[in-house]
């Protein structure tokens, strides 16, 4: 099922304009190796500098990338960082020393495509070579191994086949903690199940490196709900209960609760809150005085005129036939 819709987005990102297509396929940068600045915000591996000074870089030489780094000596440069984590693109302003003019960063021109080849972990086999190497399921991506480069979907597998029986050394990533780690696994065949490995692994489009689980979201309306009107700024409510204590420590988001505010004026005369009813109240209030209205509608008579003449009164009747005819004379 996976290899089938690897097999459609690929048709997808066939089917996109020749530009695009060559942008995301050919686009290259240099990749961090090493960073010996820690206060740089730059991760190796991760990290690709795509542009510096608000130009991209088109020319792999690097001589012309320190010439442009050292002209920015005593003030700051603007380095354009791809992330491999989410597929972003962020600007960074980094201060260049005076004296030194270096960044502690080591480069290497790559193609951005190099980051796609990882292995997303999807399952683990109990008591299997990777159960024993400590790779988590879902959690963890291959990222490459110290003891070859790896390129391609079967570069893995071919790379397994050489250490069985021998101890391998693959670089891991875990989503879940963002953090990297390097683990050592003997893939073996005579463990008792299928694989070398003991592990189930995506590769493709559909298992890209997510980004990281603590990095701060958008706001709301910011990005897919936005309405346009960006005047006004409206603050999401939430329910004090459900918020993380101090002590749980760690950054949790808080969904927004739909709630009506208090002062929202009433829909209609008979239905607005009277001394801070709740919205359930407001509501069997609403329905008992229709009921009271149906039940008077109910048992009022049809009509207030009487549908027939009035009764005759008493002593009275028809007249006799002798007033008839004098009436008549």
């Amino acid at each position: 099922m996976f290899n089938a819709l690897n097999r459609f987005m690929s048709r997808l990102d066939g089917d996109l304009p020749h530009q695009r297509r060559q942008a995301e396929a050919g686009s290259f940068g240099f990749q961090v190796l090493r960073n010996t600045n820690l206060d740089l915000s730059i991760e190796p591996w991760f990290d690709f500098i795509v542009g510096i000074n608000g130009r991209p870089i088109d020319n792999p030489d690097p001589a012309l990338f320190a010439q442009e780094v050292r002209n920015c000596a005593g003030g700051t440069v603007n380095l354009g960082l791809w992330n491999a984590k989410g597929q972003r693109t962020k600007d960074v302003h980094i201060p260049v020393p005076s004296d030194t003019a270096s960044l502690g960063l080591s480069l290497q021109y790559a193609p951005l495509a190099l980051a796609a080849n990882i292995w997303h972990v999807l399952d683990v086999a109990s008591n299997s070579p990777a159960d024993q190497g400590s790779l988590l399921p879902y959690s963890d991506y291959i990222l490459g191994s110290p003891e070859g480069a790896l390129h391609g979907e079967s570069a893995l597998g071919e790379l397994v086949e050489d250490f069985i029986g021998r101890p391998l050394r693959l670089y891991v990533y875990n989503n879940e903690y963002n953090v990297t780690r390097e683990v050592t696994i003997q893939p073996s065949r005579g463990w008792g199940g299928e694989g070398a490995l003991g592990c189930v692994l995506g590769y493709g489009a559909l298992h890209r490196l997510p980004a990281p689980l603590d990095e701060p979201v958008n706001a709301p309306g910011e990005m897919m709900f936005d309405g346009g009107n960006n005047n006004e700024k409206s603050e999401p409510t939430f329910n004090p209960a459900s918020a993380p204590s101090p002590a749980q420590g760690g950054d949790y988001l808080v969904p927004a609760q739909m709630v009506t505010p208090a002062s929202a004026p009433p829909r209609g005369g008979k239905k607005k809150d009277r001394g801070g009813r709740s919205p359930n109240r407001l509501m069997d209030d609403y329905f008992k005085e229709e009921e009271e209205k149906s039940r008077a509608v109910d048992n009022a008579p049809q009509s207030k005129t009487p549908s027939g003449p009035p009764p005759p009164k008493a002593g009275g009747g028809p007249p006799k036939a002798e007033e008839a005819q004098a009436d008549e004379q």
